[in-house]
């Protein structure tokens, strides 16, 4: 992605190898194989409207705007990338830019990874709990969360689990992005 990289994105870019990093860190202390899971998208976080709007206009140029929806009653983008972005063992054509919400975050830049799990909704998080060693459970600073995150419209039950170091967060779906979007405009 650097060699025709809009200069919008140049932040972001500078900011992957740190997020690639803190993945692999993530997974290490989990003892987790990436390998064997399916990525469906990356997601950014950034504290200023006018930082949302510069990404919008530099992802515009590397892909397209597939939705803009109001989740949890701030705008969030989506969009589907020409070439795919290597992140850890994956690659990953889905970014999601939300803008600036109520939380603020610690960085500006790469927050999540999202995992698709197919299966069961009600099941979603015991499976997703089940990747995971006790070790991993029970070391400090790791936060488990479940959450359903309410888009304006009405679709596929969005169920979350995510993992979180602090640094960076892995989230585990039922779906993919596209499919979620697919769903709502049915």
């Amino acid at each position: 992605m650097h060699h025709n990289c809009p200069e919008e994105l140049m932040d972001i870019i500078d900011d992957l190898p740190r997020f690639d990093r803190a993945l692999m860190n993530l997974a290490t202390r989990l003892d987790l194989n990436l390998v064997q899971l399916n990525a469906d998208h990356i997601a950014l976080r950034c504290h200023q409207v006018t930082t949302a709007e510069r990404w919008k206009r530099g992802l515009s140029q590397m892909g397209e705007l597939f939705s803009e929806n109001m989740i949890n009653g701030r705008p969030v983008c989506l969009f589907s990338l020409q070439q795919p972005l290597t992140v850890g063992p994956w690659s990953i054509d889905v970014i999601e830019l939300p803008w600036p919400g109520e939380r603020h975050y610690r960085h500006e830049g790469w927050e999540h990874v999202e995992i698709v799990l197919r299966g069961e909704p009600d099941t979603l998080g015991k499976r997703a709990m089940a990747l995971f060693s006790d070790h991993a459970l029970q070391q400090k600073g790791i936060v488990f969360k479940s959450r359903t995150p309410k888009g304006e419209n009405k679709g596929l039950p969005n169920l979350t689990l995510a993992v979180s170091d602090g640094e960076i967060t892995l989230k585990f779906h039922c779906w993919t992005l596209k499919e979620i979007v697919a769903s709502e405009r049915d």
